[in-house]
């Protein structure tokens, strides 16, 4: 066996050479300087039992990380700034060739003539601009990013070429880019101040950005909505625009919802009887084999949820495509789905009464009232139920629903949409612009109309565009004012900045200008406020808390309305009849939360009747599993699984460790340690109370605290039940513990392929 001092490495130019330990030596030693409980021995120790002769130095660099890495752990939490840093130094010399980055005028002109980099960004600044951002950079913020972040910049984000691995840029740098492509259109006397501010926003991580945003800005492809939604109509010709909309988009690396519950039941008269309909399977079939047939950036298909009412002739055959069992021709496995329900059918359930399903294009009117007039849609209902004309069918409401929560069960994957909630607690005017669906991930509630074909111009396909504020950042709620107001800045420039793969997408995105901003570390910010998710205490702190980002958010966006202009479309909000959120949510609420409003809401409801919003809707909840680790962050509004949880993804297995372990270790509030649904319930309503989209928001179950681990199903009904009483819009995944590793997380999931994770 070769001693460790014989072995011979292979450098970059091919050469062999004595390894050198004392360099190696050296750069741990650099790496662990100023952390807790690590130790450079123990690293060398591990790593060297992994050398051989002949190993290549990338090699032993990354075998150096990953030793570093695995001694990561609740006790020993620091490891994972000591791999991060060895990262850092890894992948800035293979970007560079050396440690130190280069001028960021040389740097973005090389990688402009390689055709890496937009080449505007070089024709819209000056030589003397580039100086002052460059002097401005500070590097050595890598060093506060942790391992997992590193490795998810180095994936995912960072520009780079996917199949030699090779990276050409370092964080600091995607930071400052970003931000000079977004603010290059500001007068020139202001965009400066911006460009620093946002720079130190995003790179302190006080704001958290998505994928497409972070792997996109800078680059010459331009498409970074992370959400898309798209309506299908009751026709062939709706239907092949609908698929020809879904790759188009699919292929840009965007999430999308898919609204197809207009389409007619099996067995409908087509062409005054000359055929029968073949129903909606098959053409949830050819919508799966759309979203599926592009690959994201060569990664992997994308991913789609589909959403129809419970009151769907086929419903039955609908809530179970998902289900294991079966065969091809009865299921579509590969999508996701969202049930659309409203006060009418719950009422049914809680009355013991029977759910009257119809075809939608036997009931004229009652589909488009479902949505946008729900005294109208009870009215018709009542009427069609009555009509002994009209093909229908009775099930138990008990029975629908049963089956309805043990799909979701069983799949974890069957959604939850109150549309009546969706559009009477909503910024836009329902009968003008009804809410019919929402997106991949539940938390988009946003306006959409079919399309006839491809190019139709009167077809409105939604996007939006996310961004989060980190709750770990802030002391105090006035601290979310600043970067409440440069999110607002930076993604109504993005709508102008981006390209449109189909017009009727531009369309409604220009009309409306909606944004999607959320939180992330909402976990680590309970536990720092020494609160968690089943105390009475966090009530009120989460309604000041979203009551501030509601708030902040609007006050930058009617600041910006002040400047550029209302968004086209203003006139279809209800902020332009002067109605807040603060004015429509369930008063249900009010017996769970007596918290008092403390901002300004009127002097704010003059100032938007008086000058507008740019922006039509401004909050949405968001998983940001990603993004989150990027900040070193708990995932959105979600309980972390474990004190160090491990994420998998395509890269690998990742630790990530909860924020502050050593100080808050016994105050943080596990998922699996949650009594039950209820606390985490009357949260997301009250963050509901000031969202103006809606929330992903899950539920989650371990089997082992009921009789016979079986979790009963009149504890999944109350939990529904429960969600729709306070205001809930959706729901998201439904969770139940397998007994597996509680710190296990997923594996990247259908969200992520579509980046509306954040």
């Amino acid at each position: 066996m070769t001693h460790i001092d014989q072995i011979k490495v292979t450098k970059r130019n091919g050469q062999l050479e004595s390894i050198q330990l004392e360099k190696i030596h050296k750069v741990i030693a650099w790496a662990a300087e100023g952390l807790d409980n690590v130790s450079v021995s123990q690293v060398e120790l591990k790593s060297h039992i992994q050398f051989y002769d002949g190993i290549k130095t990338r090699d032993i660099h990354e075998t150096i990380i990953k030793s570093a890495a695995d001694l990561i752990s609740e006790e020993t939490p620091d490891y994972q700034y000591l791999a991060a840093r060895l990262a850092i130094f890894h992948l800035r010399k293979i970007a560079y060739n050396q440690f130190e980055p280069p001028h960021l005028y040389d740097h973005v002109t090389k990688l402009t003539n390689d055709g890496r980099y937009d080449k505007h960004i070089l024709q819209d600044y000056s030589k003397a601009e580039f100086d002052e951002l460059n002097d401005y950079i500070d590097h050595w913020r890598d060093m506060n990013l942790a391992y997992a972040a590193v490795e998810q910049m180095a994936g995912k984000y960072l520009v780079q070429d996917r199949v030699t691995k090779t990276v050409y840029e370092s964080p600091q740098f995607l930071y400052v880019l970003v931000g000079m492509c977004l603010f290059a259109n500001y007068p020139k006397d202001e965009r400066m101040s911006y460009i620093k501010r946002f720079y130190d926003a995003a790179s302190t991580f006080k704001i958290s950005l998505p994928t497409p945003i972070m792997a996109g800005v800078r680059t010459p492809s331009r498409q970074f909505s992370s959400c898309v939604l798209i309506e299908c109509g009751d026709s062939l010709d709706s239907i092949n625009a609908t698929t020809s909309a879904i790759v188009r988009y699919v292929s840009q690396r965007a999430g999308i919802g898919v609204n197809a519950g207009k389409i007619r039941a099996l067995g409908s008269p087509i062409r005054s009887g000359e055929a029968q309909h073949t129903g909606c399977i098959p053409f949830y079939k050819l919508f799966q084999t759309a979203v599926k047939c592009c690959s994201q950036g060569g990664v992997r298909g994308g991913a789609a949820t589909l959403f129809y009412p419970l009151w769907h002739l086929e419903v039955e055959s609908l809530l179970v495509l998902k289900n294991n069992r079966g065969v091809e021709d009865n299921r579509v496995r590969h999508m996701d789905y969202g049930v659309q329900i409203n006060k009418l059918l719950y009422t049914r359930l809680i009355k013991g009464q029977d759910i009257c399903l119809f075809s939608p294009s036997d009931v004229d009117g009652l589909y488009e009232a479902f949505f946008a007039d729900q005294d109208e849609f009870e009215r018709l209902y009542h009427q069609y139920e009555q009509d002994e004309s009209i093909r229908k069918r009775h099930i138990p409401a008990a029975e629908l629903f049963s089956l309805m929560m043990q799909e979701r069960a069983s799949t974890g994957r069957i959604y939850i949409q109150n549309v009546d909630h969706c559009n009477t607690h909503s910024p836009f005017n329902p009968e003008l612009a009804p809410i019919r669906q929402s997106n991949l991930c539940m938390e988009i509630a946003l306006p959409t109309k079919p399309l006839d074909n491809i190019n139709d111009e009167n077809g409105e396909i939604a996007l939006c565009t996310l961004s989060a504020v980190n709750l770990g950042k802030v002391e105090d709620v006035s601290d979310i004012e600043e970067p409440a107001e440069l999110i607002v800045r930076a993604l109504d420039a993005l709508l102008d900045y981006q390209d449109y793969p189909v017009k009727a997408a531009e369309n409604g995105s220009k009309k409306r200008r909606t944004l999607g901003v959320g939180v992330i570390n909402f976990a680590y910010y309970l536990a720092k406020n020494g609160t968690k998710y089943s105390d009475l205490a966090a009530l009120g702190l989460t309604h000041k808390t979203f009551e501030a980002l509601q708030y902040y958010l609007l006050k930058a966006s009617n600041k910006l309305a002040q400047e550029k202009g209302a968004c086209p479309a203003f006139n279809e909000t209800t902020y332009s009849q002067g109605i807040l959120p603060i004015d429509t949510y369930k008063s249900d609420l009010d017996s769970i939360c007596q918290e008092p409003l403390h901002l300004d809401w009127e002097g704010l409801r003059t100032d938007i009747k008086t000058h507008g919003l740019r922006n039509s809707t401004l909050t949405a909840l968001m998983p940001s599993e990603t993004s989150s680790q990027i900040a070193n962050a708990t995932n959105g509004i979600e309980p972390p699984r474990g004190l160090v949880s491990i994420k998998a993804s395509k890269d690998g297995i990742l630790k990530q460790v909860v924020p502050d372990i050593d100080k808050l270790k016994n105050q943080y509030e596990l998922l699996w340690q949650m009594p039950n649904n209820d606390g985490y319930l009357k949260l997301v309503a009250i963050m509901q109370k000031f969202i103006d989209q809606s929330i992903s928001a899950n539920t989650n179950y371990d089997p082992s605290r009921f009789e016979g681990q079986r979790v009963p199903m009149k504890v999944l009904l109350k939990d529904l039940l429960t969600a729709y009483k306070l205001g809930v819009k959706t729901l998201y995944y439904h969770n139940t513990r397998d007994g597996a590793n509680d710190a296990q997380a997923d594996m990247d999931d259908g969200c992520e392929g579509g980046a509306c994770k954040l």
